[in-house]
């Protein structure tokens, strides 16, 4: 029934399956060497994409931080120009280096020299350094305003702003281009609104005689109304040789206040001109104009630096008119808050009158000249 097995045929069986398996190991080992080398590769080529990666990364990131170091190197380097130029030390002014603002008073005033007085009695109000003769910068344009006025010229007629309007004092910049074509009453308002520096060097320019006439009218205006201190040599107030003191500027502010077109001009919140096929504002250079609690009639603000920060006002303050001059404000907005501090003292006082001496009986001496 069983057939029967010998013991050759197992060994013979054994080392057929021996040799089998041999067989198949060496015909798979190099497959498996073969697979191994691949997963090897793709291993060692994903670590060197990997770290070109990272490589590429750090790199990136380092160029950011290089650009933003730099970046912020030139901000601060910017800053610290700005900075600088902020802190270097500004002109002094003629009233700063004759050391008139040692000189305290009552109200605590920023402006070297001021002056109030009452309009219709000539009272004196208020005074400091009211007789110290100093620059008056764009105050000028006032009596600018006065002469051209009192000539009666046409106000319709067209002047061409011009390359001798251009300052040359200052070099201070103006949106009035060489070639600008304005009726004299247009810059006549820029020039008394807004202190259009080019508007009131045409104007006067312009006048029958030239440039010079003009100004020989401004100074014999400025004697024939008792302005014994002052002295013009140019119509814009850029030269600091342009100057007065607070006495002879009331004087100036009570005579230009009669007349309606400077009192209208002057206390103009601003104003519009077409120049070319551009419309161009301009706006008041006294934020006071448009301060609903002020009552001003006639105003012209003034700067340069040999001049300080200047400002003349005919205003009505508790029933009374009154004339103010300021001169010689170290700061920006000092000169307003001058006039604001004087307000709020007259309106204190408004149920008495001052026993100030009249401005009248205190004329005759005067500070020296400030060359």
């Amino acid at each position: 029934m069983f057939r029967q097995i010998s013991f050759g045929d197992n060994v013979r069986k054994i080392l057929f399956f021996f040799g089998l398996t041999l067989f198949i190991f060496a015909v798979s080992l190099p497959q498996a060497d073969a697979a191994q080398k691949k997963r090897q590769l793709a291993k060692s080529a994903k670590s060197t994409i990997v770290a070109k990666s990272s490589k590429s990364s750090r790199f990136s990131k380092s160029s950011i931080s290089a650009k933003r170091k730099v970046s912020k190197t030139f901000v601060a380097t910017k800053h610290k120009t700005v900075s600088h130029a902020t802190a270097a030390p500004l002109k002094p002014s003629f009233g700063q280096m004759a050391g008139l603002h040692g000189a305290t008073d009552s109200l605590d005033l920023k402006s070297s020299v001021a002056l109030v007085i009452d309009q219709e009695t000539n009272e004196v109000l208020f005074s400091k350094n009211e007789q110290a003769v100093l620059p008056i910068a764009s105050l000028t344009k006032l009596m600018t305003g006065l002469v051209l006025r009192e000539a009666k010229l046409p106000m319709d007629q067209m002047i061409t702003i011009s390359q001798a309007d251009v300052d040359t004092e200052k070099g201070s910049k103006s949106r009035l281009g060489v070639g600008t074509e304005l009726t004299r009453g247009e810059l006549l308002h820029l020039a008394l609104m807004s202190s259009e520096n080019r508007a009131a060097h045409a104007l006067a320019r312009s006048y029958p005689g030239g440039l010079s006439i003009f100004v020989g009218l401004m100074n014999a205006k400025a004697l024939s109304i008792g302005m014994s201190d002052t002295q013009y040599v140019e119509p814009t107030g850029l030269s600091s040789k342009n100057q007065s003191s607070a006495r002879d500027l009331a004087k100036l502010v009570n005579i230009a206040h009669s007349d309606p077109i400077l009192r209208e001009l002057t206390t103009s919140p601003d104003y519009q001109v077409a120049v070319g096929n551009r419309t161009l504002q301009f706006n008041n250079t006294n934020r006071l104009v448009k301060n609903p609690s002020w009552d001003i009639g006639l105003q012209k603000t003034g700067y340069i630096s040999e001049a300080g920060r200047c400002l003349v006002m005919q205003t009505k303050i508790a029933g009374r008119k009154l004339i103010m001059v300021f001169l010689d404000s170290a700061g920006k907005l000092s000169r307003i808050a001058d006039a604001e501090r004087v307000r709020r003292w007259v309106e204190s006082r408004s149920a008495g009158r001052s026993t100030s001496v009249p401005l009248a009986s205190a004329a005759g001496e005067k500070i020296i000249h400030f060359q």
